[in-house]
């Protein structure tokens, strides 16, 4: 087989599992909630911490892997998140849950996608887009297959016996991935020219298309990470069943399989300022509906909607990156602006859960949501057009 094949397989398998765990997390919510009394703001603001320190810690994970390659890394980061994961079951007080995730969760997180969406990149230099796309369908299979699971798992054994198998599961999945990533030769020739073309990361920072990607994806990611979390217990609020409920999520995840292949592609082609576009009008329409429907069949229309956004979003950036930086920092370069990103998703899932505990629904989260990304929006489209090389950024 195909060496570059594995190191795909590899990266599917981190994102599944990191990933699809941490949308199960959601499910969670109605237990801590009946068990402890804990506010849906506390318990959001600890996947919330979650994201910042994963933001913080991608930078370095970048740099980490641009260096020692990312089998070691990986390895090191997917025991840990799986021992956190399952380390839930332990909790009796909310500043364990915290710590929890603040450390482990955030330890895992901080490296699934800068770490595997940048060997491909360097594995693939032609098909960025794509193979990103693919590689992203393995988070979207998580979403669809995990949080049943864990329904299912809590149904049968209770939250926290649930938590054990989930963590225990992931920690060998993620071993297994880890184990099948490796960066690629030195390059030689051409190619070697290619790389050493692209732009450091001190150039970079000094541009404007740098910023603007860093202000585009603090925009849209609180999004990407409010609406997963709370939608299954808005769900529930409408009166679904926790299993029901959990359908959404698949609806997502399914969804964002068609987004991450069909954005994946069209950003090989037509660049990444057009894809942001692509991605972003049907996140903003779908977060408009969410402030008005409330019949359950509509909402699984919505998040249909919702999904492909989603998707696309998470599979843009990293080529985006390698089209105006080239690969000779991609990883410092892509974990910062993952880094921006992950200072609005940590503000997403506390400004959702605290609408709910002020308003007692979450129009108004959706709403100023919806606000978010249409700025996102104008800011993608000032973004320049396509090039046939890395750009120098903008000054």
């Amino acid at each position: 087989m195909d060496r570059r094949y594995i190191v795909v397989f590899g990266a599917c398998l981190t994102q599944f599992t990191v990933i699809g765990l941490l949308f199960s997390f959601g499910l969670f919510v109605k237990e801590f909630e009946a068990e402890f009394g804990w506010s849906r703001t506390l318990i959001s603001a600890c996947t919330a911490l979650a994201f910042f320190m994963m933001g913080t810690l991608a930078m370095f994970g970048g740099r980490l892997n641009d260096r020692y390659g990312p089998r070691r890394v990986l390895l090191a980061t997917g025991v840990l998140y799986g021992f956190g994961y399952a380390l839930i079951s332990q909790v009796a007080e909310a500043w364990q849950l915290v710590v929890i995730f603040g450390t482990f969760i955030a330890l895992g997180l901080s490296t699934h996608d800068v770490v595997t969406l940048s060997t491909i990149g360097r594995w693939f230099a032609s098909r960025r887009g794509i193979m990103s796309g693919v590689v992203k369908v393995g988070t979207a299979v998580g979403q669809v297959t995990l949080p049943p699971v864990a329904a299912v798992l809590i149904a049968t054994y209770g939250w926290r016996q649930a938590v054990i198998a989930l963590g225990v599961s992931a920690a060998v999945l993620l071993v297994i991935a880890a184990l099948s990533m490796k960066a690629p030769p030195a390059p030689e020739g051409e190619e070697a020219k290619a790389e050493a073309a692209g732009v450091d990361f001190a150039e970079a920072k000094r541009g404007r298309i740098f910023w603007t990607m860093c202000a585009i994806q603090f925009l849209f990611f609180p999004t990407l990470m409010a609406v997963p979390f709370h939608i299954p217990v808005h769900g529930q609020d409408l009166g679904m069943t926790a299993a029901t409920a959990a359908t959404l999520l698949s609806v997502i995840g399914g969804a964002s399989v068609l987004g991450r292949l069909v954005v994946g592609g069209a950003t090989d082609r037509i660049g990444g300022r057009l894809a942001y576009s692509v991605c972003l009008i049907p996140l903003i329409i779908s977060l408009a509906a969410l402030t008005v429907t409330e019949a359950p069949a509509i909402l699984f229309v919505v998040m249909a909607l919702y999904g492909f956004g989603h998707g696309g979003l998470f599979t843009l950036v990293a080529p985006t990156v390698a089209e105006f930086f080239g690969m000779k920092a991609h990883g410092a370069i892509f974990g910062t602006v993952l880094f921006f990103g992950t200072i609005g998703g940590s503000v997403g899932p506390i400004l959702a859960g605290a609408v709910f505990d002020w308003t007692g629904g979450y129009t108004l989260a959706f709403g100023t949501l919806a606000a978010m990304a249409t700025i996102a929006l104008i800011l993608a489209i000032s973004l320049p057009r396509r090039t046939a090389a890395p750009a120098i950024p903008a000054q």
